[in-house]
């Protein structure tokens, strides 16, 4: 039979669950946002509370403050940086173009043009064809005018969106630096209710999981963009410090830094400089490429206390599932499940 309390337990299970849907329905845009903002306050954490706040005399508000403004000035400085030298290199193109489209191709092609291998007589003979007639040279342009309008105006959209979502990070990480005292200890007075001395131990393990993911990102990113910017300057390619960015940025994807080295492979072949084509190929391959291989999962590790396999698992199938913050999401996931079938596996049959 049921009790009297039986309707009001599920009532109040209903409300709570309601509840919890409401408050996941008000985040859900938001989610990305606030869970990168949760990772640079995990990681910058001890340095607030053990650095900067105890020379600022425990005022919170205006420790936080610093903190954001520092954060805008390594987000933001590199971006604006980056943004104006591309808009340079595109009125350098935008020039470069200019005499072609109001006077049309050269009847003959550059020399290195036709030395390209396997499509090199293609090419050549398709540039003779476009040459040759001004009224085709026109349709081919108009023909990619409309994707590269769609390109652009989708670009200004990502940025936009990235602005949108840089600004809320900061916003959301001010809070959690002014009450990160507070939140600390509710977070670990929750883990405690929720599993005891496993709960705490699980928000230890998503601490270092996220701290080792972060060393590991950051840590490669850098020396792969200080590796390219020396390769860069040997080989004497242009611009290298906005490569030597570049590389940087791009290093979280995962074709990323090809894309820069072979760039510059691309422009020394047309300069005609063989030697330092080859010497480009072979050590962005070699040496480019392989520090994202082999030292961004041994740094990972390292700090999170995981296999190389499980990172790998995690770091890839986390950003096919969740995106960017997914880099984070994989490893950090893996590393709870590992932990609680290591702690399931080692506990002891009850008699």
């Amino acid at each position: 039979m049921f009790s009297e309390e039986n309707p009001k337990r599920l009532a109040q299970i209903a409300l709570v669950a309601l509840l919890i849907a409401g408050c996941v329905a008000v985040m859900l845009p938001f989610v990305g946002a606030v869970l990168f903002a949760f990772v640079i306050w995990i990681c910058t954490w001890p340095l607030y509370s053990e650095k900067l706040l105890p020379r600022l005399g425990g005022r919170d508000t205006l420790g936080a403050t610093l903190m954001v403004l520092a954060l805008m000035l390594i987000l933001l400085v590199p971006t604006v940086f980056l943004a104006g030298s591309l808009a340079n290199g595109a009125d350098r193109l935008l020039d470069f173009l200019k005499p072609y489209v109001e006077r049309g191709l050269p009847s003959d092609p550059p020399a290195w043009l036709g030395g390209i291998p396997f499509f090199g007589a293609e090419i050549e003979n398709f540039w003779h064809q476009i040459a040759s007639n001004r009224d085709e040279l026109n349709a081919l342009l108009k023909q990619f005018a409309a994707p590269a309008r769609q390109f652009l105006l989708a670009a200004g959209r990502v940025a936009a969106n990235g602005l949108l979502q840089l600004a809320l990070v900061l916003f959301v990480v001010f809070f959690l630096y002014r009450d990160g005292a507070a939140l600390s200890r509710a977070l670990r007075t929750a883990a405690h209710k929720l599993g005891g001395e496993l709960g705490e131990e699980m928000l230890d393990k998503v601490r270092g999981t996220v701290l080792g993911v972060m060393l590991g990102i950051v840590g490669t990113a850098a020396a792969q963009a200080t590796v390219a910017l020396l390769g860069f300057l040997i080989a004497g390619v242009p611009a290298a410090a906005l490569l030597g960015f570049a590389t940087f940025f791009l290093s979280m994807v995962p074709v990323g830094p090809p894309l820069i080295w072979g760039g510059a492979a691309t422009w020394l072949y047309g300069e005609g400089q063989m030697a330092m084509t080859v010497f480009m190929v072979v050590y962005g391959v070699f040496v480019i490429s392989s520090i994202d291989n082999f030292v961004k999962p041994i740094l990972i590790a390292r700090g999170a206390g995981l296999s190389l396999l499980l990172i790998g698992l995690g770091v890839l199938g986390g950003v096919l599932v969740f995106g960017f913050i997914g880099i984070f999401l994989g490893p950090v996931l893996l590393a709870l499940g590992q932990m609680l079938f290591t702690r399931w596996i080692r506990e002891e049959p009850s008699a």
